[in-house]
């Protein structure tokens, strides 16, 4: 039987199905909607600057919003009167494109474009990793000063991390899309609130502090966003009237076959050539039932016939998969921080439930609900850890323990969380003894309307919706000046929280 051997026309019907523009004039509504997340509304603007320009690289877990972000900037561009022959958008996990050389699709590009230095091809390249030497090609790209400017994603920093590093450095912008902050899922509920944003997050908390913002109950928001996750897919297209069982249920079977399954049964074996990827779920699932609780990867190695080193590899892949995060135990020293034992949360904690198959669990066990209020905390602090540069620990010496570290250079927090009414506050107490620089720094989040700003003497009190609206404020402030885009808004701001 003969091989089929594709045509150039062939390659030309997958390039006009991906690029509707070039007929349309405009990104279909379906592919670019109205409603964007913050990095859509201001990465166009660096991408139209005469200056040199690194590549934009979008990461983040499956189902965020990567492609619908590219989408996005692809009509931003269109509206500030870039022709439609300059943008291109290359699926490189499609099976025509998957062995073709970036080099070769990048030549034909600029050829129709008729690009050049001073009017450049657009190409937004989905799935990045999946190209044949993608990295080699982005630094030939890059060093060659080639007609092109390019924005990527990747479902996995797992290759980026694997083979890019070297040629990365100062090559490419890697920018971190998390699921939804609980700030974003407030607005895509209709809900306006104003709240302050100072220069750092411990500035931002002191003042809400000392200020005492007046807060609406947020109680029955709160719970539906931990039972459904951050995901803006199913956020938009769920029903704000239909029960938490029906929207808890749905997340975890759209979560477990997009988001879960894809990521262990595609990203990591394609990026580490796995050959048993039934391990990493088994791991997955171990991690699940002790989420929030102190790592041992010779106990776990144990339960699944692995050695220690093992399991720590396979847990570095589910981090680069954007499935989970571990943070080390804080310390002054380096050495102290890699040796001692590490906390592992999930990037979102409706992934947690869609991995165990939790079904209506959270709803019907309280204490779920605690392990899920702190997995919240930590998720968000870690989206906003990305964008500062800054680490992210917990801390544990002994019967002591803070569960979140947030070092700031200049303005260093400590965060213990809590569900429980009542709650020991010895951990900060002593954390705040052994690291002076923490003084005034040291909240306790819980359930409560009062707020009490931190002193060098003692800690302070944070209600739980100002935590997040906080981190909320800060992280998109830092996203921005991140990117480089003006500011929308003043540092100080207390806007409503509205899509722009």
């Amino acid at each position: 039987m003969a091989t089929w051997t594709p045509s150039s026309e062939d390659y030309d019907d997958v390039f006009r199905a991906q690029n509707p523009w070039h007929e349309l004039g405009q990104v279909p509504p379906e592919l670019a909607p109205g409603t964007r997340r913050p990095l859509a509304e201001v990465l166009w603007q660096p991408l139209l600057q005469g200056r040199e320009l690194r590549h934009q690289i979008i990461l983040g877990p499956r189902r965020v919003g990567k492609s619908t972000v590219m989408y996005q900037t692809v009509q931003e561009l269109l509206t500030q009167g870039v022709p439609t022959r300059r943008l291109w958008w290359v699926r490189l996990d499609h099976p025509l494109l998957m062995d073709m050389q970036l080099g070769k699709i990048l030549t034909s590009i600029i050829n129709q474009a008729r690009a050049t230095e001073d009017s450049p091809a657009y190409v937004f390249l989905d799935e990045l990793t999946y190209a044949p030497k993608w990295d080699l090609w982005l630094k030939t790209f890059f060093d060659e000063r080639w007609p092109v400017r390019i924005v990527g994603t990747s479902s996995a920093t797992a290759a980026l991390r694997a083979r890019g590093t070297e040629s990365g450095v100062g090559r490419w912008t890697e920018h971190f899309l998390a699921p939804c902050l609980f700030t974003e899922f407030l607005k895509l509920r209709g809900q306006q609130i104003e709240f302050p944003c100072e220069e750092t997050l411990a500035l931002t908390i002191d003042v809400a502090a000392r200020e005492h913002p007046i807060l609406p109950s947020l109680d029955d928001y709160r719970r539906r966003f931990l039972l459904t996750g951050g995901f803006p897919e199913l956020l938009l297209s769920g029903d704000p009237a239909n029960d938490d069982v029906s929207e808890l249920l749905r997340s975890q079977r759209v979560l477990r076959s997009d988001a879960i399954e894809k990521a262990l049964y595609k990203d990591i074996p394609q990026a580490f050539s796995i050959q048993d990827p039934s391990k990493l779920e088994r791991l997955l699932f171990i991690l699940g039932g002790q989420f929030t609780g102190q790592l041992s990867p010779q106990a776990i190695g144990t339960d699944l016939g692995m050695t220690s080193v093992t399991v720590e590899k396979y847990l570095a892949f589910l981090e680069r998969a954007f499935l989970v995060f571990a943070l080390n135990n804080y310390s002054t020293s380096e050495e102290a921080v890699q040796r001692r034992g590490k906390k592992v949360y999930f990037v979102d904690g409706a992934v947690r439930s869609a991995a165990l198959l939790r079904g209506v669990a959270p709803i019907d066990q309280p204490e779920e609900m605690g392990l899920l209020i702190e997995n919240m905390a930590a998720s968000h602090l870690r989206a906003l850890a990305w964008q500062e540069g800054v680490r992210l620990y917990h801390w544990r010496q002994k019967k002591s323990e803070v569960d979140l570290v947030y070092d700031h250079p200049d303005r260093p927090v400590a965060f213990e969380i809590s569900y429980r009414s009542k709650h020991g506050t010895r951990g900060l107490e002593d954390f705040q003894q052994r690291f002076p620089r923490f003084r005034g720094g040291c909240y306790l989040v819980k359930r409560t309307p009062q707020a009490r700003a931190a002193t060098v003497d003692a800690h302070g009190i944070l209600p739980l919706d100002a935590f997040f609206l906080a981190v909320g404020r800060q992280e998109r402030l830092a996203m921005q000046l991140r990117v480089g885009a003006a500011l929308t808004e003043p540092t100080r701001s207390v806007d409503p929280l509205e899509f722009d």
